[in-house]
């Protein structure tokens, strides 16, 4: 059973800088896709960024040149690095890995970003 598990969410204020983690407990591997989404209250759910297993990258606009992923396969683990943080980013992020077609999610992650 797939598992993936966020944490490093928190409170910053603006301008601050934050790194998620996406850990998967070696319950998933050589992945098609990882990425990361968010929902703001009130909001639908939205892609922040998604890399492929090729190295192909999609970052929304609202974050691009703030927001990288890495990830760390000897550790199961995906990372979503927020720099330069707004108060718009604030939402609760979720963590996402897509294989053979089928999708997985975290449970996910608190941020908020006070101006």
């Amino acid at each position: 059973q797939v598992q993936l598990v966020e944490s490093g969410g928190g409170s910053v204020q603006a301008g601050g800088s934050l790194r998620l983690t996406c850990d998967s407990k070696g319950t998933i591997s050589l992945a098609n896709a990882m990425g990361w989404y968010r929902q703001a209250p009130g909001k639908q759910r939205e892609l922040v960024i998604v890399m492929t297993s090729s190295g192909e990258t999609t970052v929304a606009d609202s974050v691009k040149g703030r927001f990288t992923i890495s990830e760390d396969p000897a550790k199961g683990a995906q990372y979503l690095h927020m720099n330069n943080l707004k108060p718009e980013d604030t939402a609760v992020y979720y963590c996402d890995v897509t294989k053979h077609g089928d999708e997985f999610w975290g449970q996910g992650t608190q941020v908020t970003v006070s101006s």
